[in-house]
């Protein structure tokens, strides 16, 4: 509070402060240092560049005749300063009666306030002349720098802030006797001596003598706080009563009218918001204005006083709390901060001991290829060595031969011996006198981009926006059968990193999204959906600051007829597939399983397999599969099968090896075999040559189902899909039991 109680021009408590026409208070004698008066010829200028100072006594002699705006005092408390002197007055002198050629440089107020101190008149200048105007006083607030008029009244025309002086008063009177209370805490004298500070972090009161010798302002208390003793709970001003209007003496003063001294405020004028006498209403310039009465709105006000102070308080109290964050704050950014180093050097650890593996490895190869090298060039020498000291045997030899003269022993021989040096001769053959390895070593060690990516290796900016909006590639984006394919780009001049792109898609029936596909590409394949379904898909970027906006919505539409091929991958090995994978034979006598390349889960869907060979009554076997589906054997044997097998008779339906529904009717060369999948009604029925074999054949099955086809080597069949469903169907052969 006490911050609230110092004049914003001197720095200390206020001394009988007033009120200016912006509400801020000032004392009574900094306003009287504060103040400006100019002449008319000068009203031009602004008034802090006026100068200004005492009035030399001439023009104080001349006073009593004077107007009232040429040497007028401006309170009428002057008389009574100094004397009847001149100190409470102001000067009228212009810039050129005083003499100066420029303003006198502001001062700065204990508060940091700029004020202009009172000039005096140079030695011998005159006062003003006589043909001079008058002069008219301002009062600049030091805090919102508005400007005041003064009027004749001179200060006296701005109310006292009584009930601010009684607050101060109070405070003094508080200070002085919590001063008096507290006492040192560390005095060896008795009784201890007033303390002096107290420091705020050792909470300890000091006397002047134990703070000099207990708590030097140097080494680790260099950095306490010493603040003034603390206020006494009993005394007024320091928490307890604060008086209820009443000062040390007794009853304060009631405070009379600044226009009629023996008035008492009675009323309160709103248009003016001060306080007025009941003769200020009568006769005053309040007469005509709107008035309550002064204790209706001392409630008021205080109730507005009280409510504005709860807002005040929540702030306060949501500050305290801020204060606690901000603190928590500093330990968690100081803690962060070690872990971050900590981190850091490991992180660079790691980089130096992953480059000292790396040269280690690159050392190795170093010496491994220079070890070959050596050993290359070693052989070589060795081998040469050895060539030609045969071959200097065998001509040293050759000579001795020559230097014989029997004919015929030189010539059992001769044959022979040519032969051994046309075979030495050709030993040394092209190449054979070159080096097989040379002495430059073939390892070039690239090291300019990891040495390009230290000096780049930085701290990823965290403050980096989200990736913006990702580009879809209509162009690109397209559907075969059950199978989408989206394609995306991020907009050109995007500077953001990217981590990695979401995509997103619905069921194909409106329903909510679900991410199928998360990575670094920019082109995504989704198989395995439904037919003559409409999807909704979209996709987004992401990378460490976040998730950025989705992109606009592509609806993609699959296939209305399932276009499908048999399946070499997922074929059995004795499988023989030709035409394009779209017909089908065996190697084997047994039974093996091949699949389609489609999965069906829902819809309905029709396809026909026409029976290109059929020798020696095989049972081919036709139906749908799990992908997981035995293939060595017949189709149907399993539970993972629901099948048709047929011969040139009759069929059967089989799951799970149980055979039922035998059903007059089979198959030969050229026949054709249809099935259709209802996934809508959840049941299977088969057709030969377009009419119905049997009742449905299953019902109830649910999941997800793949085209399937058993047979062996008697047996060739060719695929025939992307038909329409049958809208109309022969009745169904009946079924002999």
């Amino acid at each position: 509070m006490e911050e609230e109680l110092k004049c914003p021009v001197c720095g200390s408590l206020f001394r009988e402060p007033i009120i200016l026409p912006c509400s801020h208070n000032v004392c009574l004698p900094c306003a009287r240092t504060i103040a400006v008066q100019t002449p008319e010829s000068e009203q031009h200028l602004p008034p802090l560049l006026h100068s200004r100072g005492p009035a030399p006594p001439a023009a104080a002699a001349a006073a009593p005749g004077a107007t009232a705006g040429s040497a007028a005092c401006l309170d009428s408390e002057c008389a009574a300063g100094a004397g009847g002197d001149h100190a409470d007055k102001l000067s009228l002198h212009s810039e050129t009666d005083s003499g100066y050629g420029s303003y006198t440089p502001s001062l700065k107020s204990p508060n940091g306030v700029r004020v202009l101190p009172l000039v005096p008149a140079p030695p011998g200048a005159a006062a003003a002349p006589r043909g001079a105007g008058p002069a008219s006083s301002s009062l600049t607030c030091p805090q919102c720098h508005r400007s005041a008029s003064l009027d004749q009244r001179g200060l006296r025309g701005f109310q006292r802030n009584r009930l601010l002086e009684a607050i101060v008063q109070r405070y003094q009177q508080g200070r002085a006797a919590a001063a008096a209370a507290a006492k040192c805490q560390l005095c060896d004298r008795s009784p201890p001596e007033p303390a002096a500070v107290l420091c705020e972090q050792c909470e300890v009161l000091y006397c002047a003598a134990c703070q000099l010798r207990c708590h030097p302002a140097r080494g680790p208390f260099a950095k306490h706080r010493l603040a003034p003793p603390p206020a006494h709970p009993g005394a007024p001003g320091g928490g307890g009563d604060g008086g209820g209007g009443k000062g040390a003496g007794g009853a304060r003063k009631l405070p009379t009218c600044a226009e009629h001294d023996l008035e008492n405020y009675s009323m309160y004028c709103v248009s003016c918001r001060s306080p007025v006498c009941y003769q200020c209403l009568e006769e005053g310039k309040h007469s005509k204005h709107d008035v309550k009465a002064l204790g209706a709105m001392w409630k008021q006000h205080k109730a507005q006083l009280s409510q504005a102070l709860n807002g005040v308080s929540d702030k306060a109290k949501e500050a305290k709390e801020f204060l606690v964050q901000l603190k928590n704050l500093l330990q968690q950014i100081q803690e962060n901060g070690l872990d971050y180093e900590a981190c850091l050097v490991a992180q660079c650890d790691a980089l130096v001991d992953a480059l000292t593996r790396q040269k280690a490895k690159l050392l190795t190869k170093v010496t491994k290829e220079r070890e070959h090298k050596l050993k290359v060039v070693w052989d070589q020498i060795n081998h040469c060595t050895l060539k030609l000291r045969q071959s200097t045997g065998l001509m040293e030899y050759c000579l001795e031969v020559i230097k014989e003269n029997d004919p015929s022993g030189f010539l059992q021989i001769s044959d022979a011996l040519i032969k051994r040096v046309q075979v030495s001769q050709e030993q040394w053959v092209k190449g054979a006198l070159e080096p097989k390895v040379s002495a430059e070593f073939d390892l070039t060690l690239d090291s300019e981009p990891l040495l390009q990516s230290i000096h780049q290796l930085d701290f990823i900016q965290m403050k980096c926006r989200v990736p913006p909006v990702p580009l879809l590639q209509l162009e690109k984006c397209c559907t075969r059968n059950n199978s989408v394919t989206l394609a995306w780009r991020m907009p050109p001049l995007s500077h953001n990193p990217v981590e990695g792109y979401i995509l997103e898609l619905d069921d194909g029936d409106g329903g909510q999204f679900r991410e199928v596909y998360v990575g670094k590409e920019t082109l995504c394949t989704i198989d395995g959906l439904h037919f003559n379904s409409t999807y909704n898909a979209r996709v987004k970027a992401f990378n460490s600051s976040g998730v950025g906006p989705y992109s606009k919505t592509v609806i993609l539409q699959t296939s209305d007829v399932a276009w499908f091929t048999f399946d070499p991958s997922s074929a059995h090995r004795d499988i023989v597939l030709s035409n394009d994978n779209q017909t089908a034979t065996c190697n084997s006598y047994d039974d093996r399983v091949v699949l389609g390349t489609a999965a069906f889960s829902k819809g309905v869907h029709y396809w026909e397999l026409h029976v290109d060979r059929y020798d020696n009554h095989p049972d081919p076997a036709f139906g749908i599969a799990r992908i997981n589906v035995v293939k060595d054997m017949m189709l149907g044997k399993d539970d993972k099968a629901w099948a048709m097998y047929v011969d040139n008779n009759r069929s059967w339906f089989m799951h799970c090896n149980s055979h039922t529904n035998r059903t007059e009717g089979g198959v030969s060369k050229g026949a054709t075999v249809g099935v259709l999948l209802d996934l809508n009604k959840h049941n299977l029925t088969f057709y030969i040559n377009g009419q119905q074999q049997g009742p449905a054949a299953f019902e109830n099955i649910e999941g997800v189902f793949m085209p399937a086809l058993s047979l062996n080597r008697n047996v060739q069949v060719t695929l025939h899909t992307g038909l329409e469903v049958p809208q109309s169907v022969k009745q169904p052969k009946l079924p002999n039991n």
